[in-house]
């Protein structure tokens, strides 16, 4: 998107009511929330691919340590592990601020979009 772009977002926004600018922020929350769980879903898979493939958890690894016969895959996959795992942590710190604003809270028919 280019700039000129972004301006045009925002004049057309600052045009609309107060009541369309928040149903545009509560979609789009409730949208961004929903994208954040499913990476956070596909976070946790990842952990525990590792998990089952090393019949271990990371921090069992952390406090013991990476076995003496550790070949460089497991090095690597040591190094992905910590990735999935400050990734996830990052996801669940945004869901945990997102869910306590009051803008997330879209009825059923709010959500699929049927009046009451």
């Amino acid at each position: 998107m280019k700039i000129d772009d972004y301006k045009d977002i925002e004049k057309l926004f600052k045009s609309l009511k107060p009541d369309e600018k928040m149903a545009i922020i509560t979609h789009g929350m409730a949208f961004y929330l929903s994208s954040l769980k499913k990476r956070l879903f596909f976070t946790e898979a990842k952990m525990i691919e590792f998990e089952k493939k090393y019949n271990t958890t990371l921090s069992q690894i952390e406090s013991k340590g990476l076995p003496d016969d550790a070949n460089i895959e497991m090095h690597e996959d040591y190094i992905m592990w910590h990735h999935w795992h400050n990734l996830g942590s990052k996801l669940k710190d945004k869901i945990l601020t997102l869910k306590d604003t009051e803008m997330i809270g879209l009825s059923p028919a709010e959500t699929f979009n049927v009046s009451g």
